[in-house]
């Protein structure tokens, strides 16, 4: 079951970060931002928080499990809905503790292909 659109948008919401926090679809689900981080995935109308050393610092016990079938370990947060500053200040610790993105390489436009030359036909001269 893939996660629906109101239920990411009601998480942003929850949130209430303004333009610190994104969404972007991703086969189905939806990857969250912070600060151009991947913070955690919405996964089947759940909340999987990537796993840091800050957020065991926090002192939130939360359950384990895989965001999709055959991922890394992530913290489900689904509790965490009820208590949107506790979510908030989780999520903040993670995107602080993450390192920011790799640059993306500039695309190199790709190199033309040479045409071939055309057949010439030949007459024969008797």
């Amino acid at each position: 079951m893939a996660t629906r659109a109101e239920f990411a948008s009601h998480v942003v919401d929850l949130l209430a970060l303004g333009a610190r926090v994104d969404i972007k679809k991703m086969f189905g689900e939806y990857a969250l931002y912070i600060d151009t981080k991947v913070v955690a995935l919405l996964c089947d109308d759940q909340v999987f928080v990537k796993p840091t050393e800050a957020v065991k610092a926090r002192g939130v016990s939360l359950p384990e499990g895989e965001a999709y079938p055959g991922s890394k370990p992530y913290w489900q947060a689904d509790e965490l809905l009820d208590d949107p500053e506790i979510l908030r200040d989780l999520l903040l610790a993670t995107a602080a503790a993450l390192p920011l993105p790799k640059p993306k390489k500039p695309k190199t436009p790709a190199t033309p292909k040479r045409a071939k030359p055309k057949a010439v036909k030949r007459r024969r001269v008797d």
